[in-house]
This record gives C-alpha cells, sequence and structure tokens, in this order.
C-alpha cells in the first residue's frame, strides 16, 4: 500500500488551461534566454546563454543541462509521456556531450538548441503552436 501511495505521488497533477498556458510560457521564455536571446548583427545567427555559459570550462555545460533538467521535469509535471520525455533528454545529452568539448562545443551550442527543440516537443503534445504562448501574463 505504501508503494502504491508512492507511485501515485509522481502522477502529473492536473492544471487548468490558464495554468498550463502559463507554465508553458515561462519554459519557452527560458529556453529563449538560453538559445536565442541575442543576434549577432547584421546576420540571422542567434545564441543564447547556453553557448555563453559553455565557455567555462568544465562546469559551463553542466549548468545549462542543469537548466535544462528544470524544463524536462516541468514537461514531466505537465504530463508529457515518458517517450517524449526521453527524446528531451537525449538532446539534453547531445547538447551537453558535443558542447564539453572546447571550441567546437560551443560552437555546436550556436545551431544546436536543445530547450527550443524541448519546448517544440512539449507545444506538439499539447498541439500548440508558438503563437498561442505569446502573451499569456496574468494581468496584475
Amino acid at each position: 500500500m505504501a508503494a502504491a501511495a508512492y507511485a501515485q505521488s509522481f502522477d502529473a497533477p492536473l492544471y487548468d488551461e490558464a495554468t498550463r498556458l502559463r507554465r508553458i510560457a515561462r519554459l519557452n521564455g527560458l529556453a529563449r534566454l538560453m538559445d536565442t536571446a541575442i543576434r549577432v548583427p547584421g546576420t540571422s545567427i542567434r545564441f543564447g546563454g547556453d553557448a555563453l555559459i559553455g565557455l567555462v570550462p568544465g562546469v559551463g555545460d553542466a549548468g545549462a543541462a542543469l537548466i535544462g533538467l528544470y524544463i524536462v521535469n516541468e514537461a514531466r509535471r505537465l504530463g508529457l509521456p515518458k517517450r517524449k520525455l526521453a527524446r528531451m533528454i537525449a538532446n539534453l545529452g547531445i547538447d551537453a556531450a558535443v558542447g564539453a568539448v572546447p571550441v567546437a562545443g560551443d560552437l555546436f551550442d550556436v545551431y544546436f538548441k536543445s530547450h527550443k527543440r524541448n519546448i517544440a516537443i512539449i507545444l506538439d503534445h499539447f498541439e500548440m503552436d508558438r503563437r498561442d504562448i505569446k502573451d499569456v501574463t496574468p494581468r496584475r
């Protein structure tokens, strides 16, 4: 009986539509900060905190992966199936493994946007588009 109660604690909580939209919008903002916050002037190349944090040897890519794991955990709490969560973790693993290579890894971080890919998986699961989560912040 204790095992059943323990297993039930991992079930996804039920959220109403507005709460789910706010949570996904917050995750999208974090992914944008990590992957596409800065545009190189005169080009369409964008990068974010993931590429900048990755410049710190040793701990940079681990820190970016921890932020990515936060997004994965929120996706789990929103109720994504294990198969999609595994795909999200694979994206993070690829980003962390290749990103650990000193110079090539930093360039890879600019082009392989794992956080944005993971947000796309969440949006696909809920059959949403990025336009659906533009401005869902509640008014104060």
